[in-house]
């Protein structure tokens, strides 16, 4: 039986890896909705090809049969956003598939990872969860109607340049954090003097009295910071190309330990200092309710504290020991656990095949991904170092910069070099981040509309298809009708 793919997914052949990407939301129905993508290599370039909308509660393999891809042999992948019921180890559909296709490796995706790096730390550290708290409130508080029209005003009084909107937190979305963050550091005199002329309502009064203070701006700086570098590691993790998914995460942890180790605090302490400079000329200093000793203890020496005693405001010393180093031993932590599992390990093995990484064909780590996917180890060994000359002889003629480059280079020596080819291969299906899946939701808000709900699933990922493939955009849809016409006389309405 001749394999039949899908629409938008080209014969590869006999040789055809792929790896299948999905993820799931909820339609206006409520009702769960699968979208299915799959990743390969096909004619020198790299292919992301959406297949299908499904009922979350069907199996994908059955979808891969319908199709005719030979998921058993072929399937090097599969990526999800680490929900249970996708990853779970005993009954999660990744442990399933696995078990029909022992080299569908899983691999969580690590724009998500990166995110619950981000909001595991947060929540570890007391301090930094208010801090994250109390922006949420001063945005919901600024969102009221009245507020909303004040701070307007304010900030075209102030800056130049169009006012700025406050952003909600978000945990899912937490790449928002950074331009709340950004926001909220820009415009915080403006947030003050807002606060400051409506200071008599009881929560304007409590958010002055107990959060707006030189720590709380040092934070803000602090996150501005952390956020805007993890911001460009996410964005970037997002993309179809895995070959920087390792220097990213390697490059973020670095730049984490250089804030620990070098002069970065000292300056954004500063930023802080400045920032709550500007922030007195906008408003006008507010009096602090004095602390009373205990009446009890008058007269008396008192050699040990009494109770917790509260920290000075702007305690440079306490804030770097308290907020700052936990901050960052946090982040440092959930890097290493979350990033340092089988899918590392296959992304390490991944950019040895990449011309610009620093282990570039390197046998040990090369040998390494070939066992995981059944290679044979003698003929790679081999066929690596016949590689590594031939091309450093291509290098003078035409630079190889990536994955792809090298795997588009071995395809004409592909017979000779067939273990490392097929590596190459595995290498560029292997997906990053299940971002595409997301990009087709857009499409389905417009397709499964309020008046298109009752829908079929058939119908629903056919004109999914031609809305989010661009190949289908080019078909001459005139030619279609024409042919269905012919095929299906009966269904021709003669006008008179």
């Amino acid at each position: 039986m001749p394999v039949r793919y899908g629409p938008g997914i080209h014969n590869t052949g006999s040789e055809g890896e792929f790896s299948v990407i999905a993820d799931e939301t909820k339609d206006l129905k409520k009702s769960e909705q699968l979208s299915l993508v799959l990743r390969y290599y096909y004619n020198g370039a790299v292919h992301e090809s959406f297949i299908d909308f499904q009922r979350a509660s069907d199996i994908i393999i059955q979808c891969l049969e319908r199709y005719g891809l030979d998921y058993k042999s072929n399937l090097e992948g599969q990526v999800y956003d680490g929900a249970v019921v996708m990853s779970g180890r005993c009954n999660g559909v990744a442990r399933r598939i696995k078990a029909e296709a022992k080299h569908a490796f899983y691999v969580h995706c690590n724009a998500h990872c990166l995110n619950l790096v981000i909001v595991d730390s947060v929540k570890a550290v007391p301090e930094v969860d208010c801090f994250f708290a109390l922006l949420q409130k001063l945005y919901v508080y600024m969102s009221g109607s009245y507020v909303h029209e004040k701070w307007l005003s304010v900030q075209r009084d102030m800056y130049k340049d169009a006012p700025r909107e406050l952003q909600r937190l978000s945990d899912t979305r937490w790449a928002c954090w950074y331009n709340v963050c950004k926001n909220f550091m820009d415009r915080l005199p403006a947030v003050l003097r807002v606060l400051h002329e409506i200071y008599v309502e009881t929560v304007v009064r409590d958010l002055w009295k107990h959060g707006i203070h030189l720590t709380f701006i040092a934070t803000l700086a602090v996150f501005r910071k952390i956020l805007g570098d993890a911001k460009c590691a996410s964005d970037v993790l997002q993309a179809p190309s895995l070959d920087l998914a390792v220097d990213l995460i390697h490059a973020l942890q670095e730049t984490l330990e250089d804030c620990s180790a070098g002069s970065c605090f000292d300056d954004l302490w500063q930023q802080g200092v400045e920032t709550a400079n500007k922030c007195n000329d906008a408003v006008e200093a507010v009096e602090k309710r004095t602390q009373r000793g205990n009446s009890r203890l008058t007269g008396y020496l008192v050699e040990s504290t009494v109770g917790q005693r509260r920290s000075k405001e702007g305690d440079k010393d306490k804030f770097r020991t308290g907020v700052f180093y936990p901050i960052l031993d946090h982040l440092n932590a959930e890097l290493q656990r979350r990033f340092s599992k089988n899918n590392c390990e296959i992304m390490r093995g991944t950019q040895a095949l990449n011309p610009k990484g620093e282990s570039f064909l390197e046998e040990k780590t090369v040998l390494r991904l070939g066992c995981l996917f059944d290679c044979d180890v003698e003929d790679l060994k081999h066929e690596l170092y016949q590689a590594k000359v031939i091309q450093r002889k291509a290098q003078c003629e035409t630079e190889l910069s990536s994955i792809l480059d090298f795997t588009y280079f071995l395809e004409p020596y592909k017979e000779v070099f067939h273990q490392v080819f097929h590596l190459c291969r595995i290498a560029i299906a292997l997906p990053v981040s299940s971002a595409s899946c997301e990009r087709s939701f857009s499409a389905l808000k417009l397709i499964k509309n309020h008046l298109r709900t009752t829908m079929n699933y058939d119908r629903l990922s056919n004109i999914g298809l031609l809305s989010i493939e661009r190949r289908a955009r080019s078909l001459n849809l005139d030619a279609f009708v024409e042919r269905f016409a012919h095929q299906h006389q009966n269904r021709r309405i003669q006008l008179s």
